[in-house]
C-alpha cells in the first residue's frame, strides 16, 4: 500500500507518481531539508514548531495529510513549480549516491505531474 499523487482529470494515461508512505514521509523531510528546516520540528509532523513561520512556497506539499485532505488546486502546484525546478538545478544526480539520485528522480516526476496540472487546469490528487 502507498501513495499516488495525479492529475484529477479521470485519464489513467495521465502521468502519475508514486511511493510507499515511508518513501514519501522520506522524500518530504528531505524537501525539508533543502527549504532549510526539520520537518520533524513542525506542528504535525511532532514538532510544535508553526507552518506560518516557516517561508517556502513547498508549504501545502509538506504540510498535506498522506492521503486525504484537500487536493491541491492547479495555483498551488504552479506557485510551487520555480522552487521545485530550483531544486533540480541546484543537485546534480550523482552516481555515487542512490538516495540523492532517488530524490532527484522524484522531484523531476513530481515537476512533470505538477506541470501537467497547471497545464489541463486540474487538481492534483493525493490518493
Amino acid at each position: 500500500m502507498g501513495l499516488m499523487l495525479f492529475p484529477g482529470d479521470d485519464d489513467v494515461a495521465s502521468p502519475d507518481i508514486s511511493w510507499s508512505y515511508t518513501g514519501f514521509s522520506m522524500f518530504r523531510k528531505w524537501l525539508a531539508h533543502a527549504e532549510g528546516f526539520t520537518l520533524a520540528e513542525m506542528d504535525g509532523f511532532g514538532g510544535d514548531h508553526q507552518w506560518c513561520g516557516v517561508s517556502t512556497t513547498l508549504a501545502p506539499l509538506l504540510n498535506h495529510p498522506d492521503d486525504d485532505g484537500p487536493n491541491l488546486a492547479p495555483a498551488q502546484c504552479a506557485a510551487m513549480l520555480p522552487r521545485l525546478e530550483a531544486i533540480l538545478d541546484q543537485h546534480q544526480p550523482d552516481d555515487s549516491d542512490p538516495v540523492l539520485r532517488r530524490r532527484i528522480e522524484d522531484v523531476s516526476q513530481l515537476v512533470t505531474v505538477m506541470r501537467f496540472c497547471v497545464d489541463k487546469d486540474v487538481e492534483l490528487i493525493f490518493g
